[in-house]
This record gives structure tokens, C-alpha cells and sequence, in this order.
């Protein structure tokens, strides 16, 4: 009796140390499916988070980058606007057509682009076929899309009509153009004038140029001789040495270290300046005599300068630079060459010297000289500069206006006012005298920029100024390849734009 109770018993507790055990695993196999019930959701949960935040960016991107979208070569979208719309037409900011679209019968696939002007805006307006180049890259968009109504479009199409895209008004004036492109002539070299108080490029001429016209008959001899530079456009990409136009940077360096001033300055021109066993001669060997801080700026004295740019401050002389946007992208929307210096804490004497003319490894393009010029005349800011006014629907309701846009500020006023004074000098007493009017009066300075070539002449003449001095309004710069001295070829040239805009 006792065995068979105590077996029971035995039987009973194994029973309940089984129970306990499966009971055990039971709540162990639980809490293991409810982690991972509680993996799996989170999981979910963070996936679709992530699919959320992937969701808001590419249409926060589509909306930030919707033209760069639009050009990009592989949307079907744009090809196939192109062959559905007739491209738009583009206008000069006085009215005139600069290029529009005509086609075979009522097939949009077959248009061909039509430039009236021929060479003259080869470079601002471009081309549209073998890729873009200028207004017709940078207004692409806005060029094959439409925004006349649906009305408009279904009665064009009723009536077997092709459907046009919207116009595309630039900041360009035929008359300065016109000037311009015939004031260059011959020559290789680059004309720039823009309205200092909005940046608005008022014209923009390079040459060798093209007629983008005949753009398909000639793109493959262009692309083939290597010698060909008519594709390229001077004014933004162009690379020189700035010459003596550089002197107003080296000055603004030299204001910055001499508390805003430069009346303490005197030197003496021999003719050339020597430095630890360097030579810097002044141009054509001329000898300047005594000379205060104002003349050397205003006869462009490269001894003196010289003599001024090994005493400054190497470190700041580079900020300086950095301020002005050396080594830096420019504030422009079409493709736009990086100006270099030379300047360096290491640099050494020789180099020093040759940077503090404009000489050396120094380059900048006459865009970027352009823009400091401006930022001189505008008080220290900089507005950005741009070919595009505004853009309009075939029926004339306005689509886009583009408004002037600061690009910051280069310099402090004083220091502006600082080199209006000595950029007046060079106009009425130095190498700018070409310049001199009674109608108007003007800032500038002159450069004569050596280079190693095989050109005519021994010299890149530059000249970048802006007038009227007490209220400025536009900006002219100017570079001619290989003609010599900027106060007898790049001057007479920018008399001829500043007579243009403010005599007719």
C-alpha cells in the first residue's frame, strides 16, 4: 500500500516536473516569437521610415532639380516635347528675334533653328544641336515647355497648326552687341558690358566666332582641327594673364594692410625695380620719376608695383584673392572658367613680383575681371550676373521673371571708394585718357598683359572701367589678343560702348 502511494506519488511529482518543464519551454518558445513578432515589425516599422524618407527626398529633388532633370540627356520627356512643340523663340531685351524654329508643314520632328543675326550672338545665344551651348543650354527648359492654355493648344491643333513654346526674353541690347561685335573686329579677344546695379549682361561678344546657322555643316571640321577655337567663348572661359589690370587687386591688398590709405607711399621710377637679385621693368621701358601712390596706379607703374607687392603680407594677400573668388567657381549659371594666382605663403620673390603685375601664372577671365569691376562701382557687392530677363507664354502672359540676385559682397565701401578715386586718375591723368568725355565721366585702368605666343604684338591689351562715377551703371571689359598696349587698342573700344549707351 505504502510502495504503490509512494510510486503515486512519484509518478505525480514526475508528472508535474514534466508539466512545469513544458509549461517552461512553452513560455520560452512565447517570449521567442514575441521578440521576434517585435523584430519583424520594427523591421517593417524602419523599412517603412526609410522608404518614406526616400519617398519625401526624390520629390523634394524633383522639385528643387526639376531643369536639370528636364536636360538631362536621358529623358524621354524633353526628347519628346522637342518633337511635339516648335522651340521657342528668343528675343534681345529691345525686342529684336535672336533665334526661333520653323518647320516642314505641321511636323514639329523636322524644325530647324533659325539665328538672324548670324555671328553676332554666336557665343551668348549659342546653338541647340550637337548638345547646347549658351542661352539655348540655360533657358532649355523653358524653351520647350508650353503655357498658353489648353485652349489655345486644342484650337492650334484643330487648325493643323504647330504648337510653339515659350519665348525667352535676354538682357541683351542689339545696339551695344552690334558695336561691340563690329568694335573687335578682326581680332581674337572678348567684349563684356554689364548693368552693375543688376547684373544684367547687356552684351557679350566673342571672337573667333561661328555661324550657328551652319552649325551641322561645320561641327565636324571644328571638332576634327584642333586649332579651331571658335567654339570657344572667350568672355567666360577664356584664360589670360590679367596684366596691369591686376594692380587693382594688388592695391585693395595694399589698402587692407595700410589702414584704407595710400597717401604714405612714394617711389621713384628708374624704369625697373630690382629685388633680391629680380627685375621688373616697366612697360617698353618707360621711367616714371617720382611717384606718389595715385600717379603709380594711374600710368600703371610696374617698378613701383613691384617694389609694393614684396612688402605685403603673403597670408593676407591670399585671402584677399580668396575674397575676390580666385580659385573658386564663379556666381554664373553657364559653365565659367576658375581664375588662378600664383600667390602663396612659399611663394618665393621672383613670383611675387610677377603676381603683383599680372604677370607669372596669374589668369582670369574677362567675366571674373567683370565682376570685380562691378563689385567696385556697386559700393563692394557684387550682383550675380545673368543673360536671361524673363520668359513668356506664346500669348505674352508672363511665365518666369528673373530678378537681379546679390552675389555677396568682395570688399567694404571705403575700400570701393578707395579705387574709384584711382581708377578716375587713370582716366583723366594716366593711360585710360582715350576715355575722357564731357558727357559722361569714367573709372578704369588699362593693361598690357606680356605673353609667350606666336601672336602679332607682344601684349594682350585689356581695359575694364564703368561710368558714370558718381552713379554707376554699366561695366565694360575688354581683352584683344596680341595687340599691344590696353590704352591704345582695349580703351578706344570701350569709348565706343560707353558713347553708345549713353550718347544714343
Amino acid at each position: 500500500m505504502q510502495t504503490t502511494m509512494k510510486t503515486t506519488m512519484k509518478k505525480t511529482t514526475k508528472n508535474k516536473t514534466g508539466q512545469n518543464k513544458d509549461r517552461s519551454e512553452s513560455l520560452k518558445a512565447q517570449k521567442h516569437m514575441k521578440h521576434s513578432t517585435s523584430a519583424i515589425m520594427y523591421s517593417g516599422i524602419a523599412i517603412c521610415l526609410l522608404f518614406a524618407c526616400m519617398c519625401v527626398y526624390m520629390v523634394r529633388y524633383a522639385s528643387t532639380h526639376e531643369i536639370e532633370m528636364f536636360d538631362n540627356s536621358y529623358n524621354s520627356y524633353a526628347i519628346r516635347l522637342s518633337k511635339e512643340y516648335l522651340r521657342g523663340s528668343i528675343y534681345s531685351s529691345d525686342g529684336e528675334v535672336l533665334a526661333y524654329s520653323e518647320a516642314e508643314g505641321n511636323d514639329a520632328a523636322t524644325q530647324k533653328r533659325v539665328y538672324p543675326y548670324g555671328n553676332m550672338f554666336a557665343h551668348s545665344i549659342g546653338y541647340s544641336s550637337h548638345g547646347r551651348m549658351g542661352v539655348e543650354s540655360e533657358a532649355n527648359y523653358y524653351l520647350l515647355n508650353y503655357h498658353s492654355g489648353l485652349s489655345n493648344k486644342a484650337q492650334a491643333e484643330a487648325d493643323s497648326e504647330l504648337v510653339t513654346a515659350d519665348s525667352v526674353y535676354t538682357t541683351l541690347d542689339t545696339g551695344l552687341q552690334q558695336v561691340a561685335f563690329d568694335s573687335l573686329g578682326v581680332y581674337k579677344g572678348a567684349v563684356i558690358i554689364t548693368d552693375i546695379r543688376t547684373g544684367r549682361i547687356l552684351a557679350m561678344v566673342s571672337k573667333p566666332d561661328f555661324d550657328p546657322n551652319q552649325i551641322d555643316v561645320i561641327w565636324n571640321d571644328m571638332m576634327t582641327d584642333k586649332s579651331n577655337t571658335s567654339l570657344l567663348n572667350r568672355v567666360t572661359q577664356g584664360q589670360y594673364p590679367p596684366g596691369s589690370t591686376f594692380k587693382i587687386i594688388t592695391t585693395l591688398e595694399y589698402l587692407r594692410e595700410n589702414d584704407n590709405s595710400y597717401n604714405g607711399y612714394h617711389f621713384n621710377c628708374n624704369g625697373s625695380f630690382t629685388y633680391d637679385g629680380n627685375t621688373i621693368r616697366c612697360y617698353h621701358g618707360s621711367v616714371h620719376g617720382a611717384l606718389d601712390f595715385a600717379t603709380a596706379f594711374a600710368k600703371s607703374c610696374n617698378s613701383a608695383f613691384a617694389n609694393i607687392g614684396v612688402g605685403l603680407d603673403r597670408r593676407s594677400f591670399m585671402n584677399t584673392l580668396e575674397d575676390l573668388m580666385f580659385e573658386k567657381e564663379l556666381p554664373y549659371d553657364l559653365p565659367a572658367s576658375v581664375s588662378h594666382t600664383q600667390v602663396s605663403e612659399s611663394v618665393d620673390t621672383h613670383n611675387l613680383m610677377q603676381a603683383s603685375i599680372g604677370q607669372g601664372q596669374d589668369s582670369i577671365s574677362p567675366l571674373h575681371l567683370n565682376m570685380i569691376t562691378c563689385a567696385i562701382a556697386n559700393g563692394g557687392e557684387l550682383m550675380k550676373p545673368h543673360l536671361i530677363d524673363r520668359v513668356e507664354s506664346v500669348s505674352g502672359t508672363a511665365v518666369k521673371n528673373f530678378q537681379a540676385e546679390s552675389a555677396g559682397r568682395l570688399m567694404t565701401r571705403d575700400e570701393s571708394t578707395a579705387l574709384t578715386e584711382l581708377m578716375t586718375g587713370v582716366v583723366e591723368r594716366g593711360t585710360g585718357t582715350r576715355l575722357k568725355s564731357d558727357a559722361y565721366t569714367a573709372a578704369g585702368k588699362t593693361g598690357s598683359a606680356e605673353f609667350s605666343s606666336l601672336s602679332k604684338g607682344d601684349s594682350h591689351a585689356w581695359f575694364t572701367g564703368f561710368a558714370p562715377v558718381e552713379e554707376p551703371e554699366i561695366a565694360v571689359t575688354i581683352i584683344i589678343e596680341g595687340a599691344g598696349s590696353g590704352g591704345e587698342y582695349a580703351v578706344p573700344i570701350a569709348k565706343r560702348m560707353f558713347d553708345r549707351y549713353f550718347l544714343q
